[in-house]
């Protein structure tokens, strides 16, 4: 028998209300390796040697706080964009089985974070567009462009120069990568936690402590980066173009110029800081997701 309407509700808003918080907890702890990431992947070979070289030059020229340049996009938006998309997944998981309280399967898992990414990308493409172009402002100054100062007067100029094109800049490559990206989130940590409850807790997830949860979602956050990083360089180099692309091949034209100038080592510049902030943000993510939805179920019972 499916639940009724507005226990299903409560479980979505519940999903929401936990995804913001886990992914505050998500910025604290991954944040730091983001501007060297973006460099990585939009810079041509050659000018960094790696990522400690990248991440040495950026200390070097622009002191520590260089290192979380471009944060204030998703400082701001980071609430939204998680409850979204965990509210979304909660609801997909809940459209195939009828009820929030009957286990999906591994194959329901991958196609509700699926759709979830496809949701997200609507808040996701304008907040990474807005990160990424802020975060490759180093030698802006000495290349005589404007240099911005955060997220409102970048977003200001790029309608203003391109109207509505401006603010979706990139948004099919956000959704290209957001549908690998989180079908693989969601079922690497689900597959990881249904493993530590069959070993720890007699098959009930819900009787995990914190430790087995991050181990779980640390797992889902290598799974993402795995799935999607070489269509996030091409969503990187498209979202710092100089002017937002016309045409719908755009993906495949970018994919053609990476491998023409950088061959297949350039779909994977950045990869390794990507992964290694995967491990902290995506764990701390999941286990606070998981921890908060029993604290609000437990209540509402």
């Amino acid at each position: 028998m499916s639940e009724a309407p507005e226990a299903l509700v409560l479980d979505e808003l519940s999903a929401g209300n936990s995804g913001s918080g886990g992914g505050w907890k998500d910025f604290v702890a991954g944040s730091l390796a983001g501007a060297a990431q973006v460099r990585m992947q939009v810079e041509k070979a050659g000018m960094f040697k790696g990522p400690v070289d990248c991440l040495l030059k950026t200390v070097k020229n622009e002191g520590v706080l260089g290192l979380y340049k471009g944060m204030a996009s998703p400082l701001v938006g980071i609430a939204a964009v998680n409850s979204l998309l965990f509210w979304a997944y909660s609801y997909g998981k809940t459209l195939q089985t009828g009820s929030p309280n009957i286990t999906p399967t591994m194959g329901q898992i991958a196609l509700a974070g699926a759709g979830a990414g496809v949701v997200n990308s609507v808040l996701a493409s304008p907040v990474e567009l807005l990160k990424v172009r802020l975060q490759v402002q180093y030698n802006a100054a000495a290349r005589g462009a404007e240099v911005f100062r955060g997220p409102v007067p970048l977003a200001r100029h790029l309608v203003q120069q391109f109207g509505a094109r401006g603010i979706a800049w990139g948004f099919w490559a956000t959704v290209a990568r957001e549908i690998p990206a989180y079908a693989a989130f969601y079922s690497g940590f689900e597959f990881a936690k249904r493993r530590f409850a069959d070993l720890l807790t007699d098959g009930d997830a819900s009787k995990l402590s914190p430790l087995p949860l991050m181990l779980s979602g640390s797992l889902g956050g290598v799974s993402y980066w795995v799935a999607c990083y070489p269509l996030d360089v091409i969503k990187s180099r498209v979202q710092n173009g100089s002017a937002p692309p016309r045409r719908m091949g755009y993906i495949a034209e970018t994919a053609k110029n990476i491998m023409a100038e950088q061959g297949v080592k350039g779909f994977f510049r950045g990869f390794s800081p990507s992964v290694i902030r995967s491990i902290p943000a995506a764990g701390v993510t999941f286990a606070t997701y998981e921890l908060v939805m029993r604290a609000l179920n437990n209540n509402l019972m």
